[in-house]
């Protein structure tokens, strides 16, 4: 699977996005219906975990402060109280999903923001690079 995190492409990849060492964002397609299948960890400041889903359902969800809007395409992760996006994958062709839009903490309590040119964390930042990830997970940070 390719993956594509802002403007960077990461081909060949496991589908999963390493952030900071962590696995943090794992896609899949469904075998027989081919819907994006995502697992995610929201964290705060200090990497605590407020959030996880798996294969696209939220399993644990403190204070009810996430939404999660799916299709089979895409999907998205927003605060219920304020509507900032932390998360927009989206199926571009078959095999490649973009992470296009996004803006949550890693494990390690740093901030990643996501837009369409660029991934940055603190001081991290990276555009319009190819990097081939060889089966492996795609690393960030």
């Amino acid at each position: 699977m390719d993956i594509e995190v802002g403007s960077n492409l990461y081909s060949n990849t496991d589908g999963t996005i390493e952030i900071e060492g962590v696995p943090q964002i794992q896609m899949s397609r469904h075998p027989s219906t081919g819907a994006l299948l995502v697992s995610f960890a929201v964290f705060d400041s200090t990497g605590r975990m407020l959030a996880k889903m798996v294969d696209s359902t939220l399993m644990f969800n403190e204070r009810r402060a996430y939404d999660v809007s799916k299709t089979a395409k895409s999907l998205a992760v927003k605060e219920s109280a304020s509507g900032k996006v932390l998360l927009q994958l989206d199926v571009k062709v078959s095999d490649v999903v973009s992470l296009s839009k996004g803006e949550f903490h890693t494990m390690k309590g740093h901030l990643l923001e996501v837009s369409a040119k660029e991934w940055k964390i603190d001081k991290q930042i990276k555009s319009g690079q190819t990097v081939d990830a060889k089966g492996r997970a795609a690393t960030i940070g």
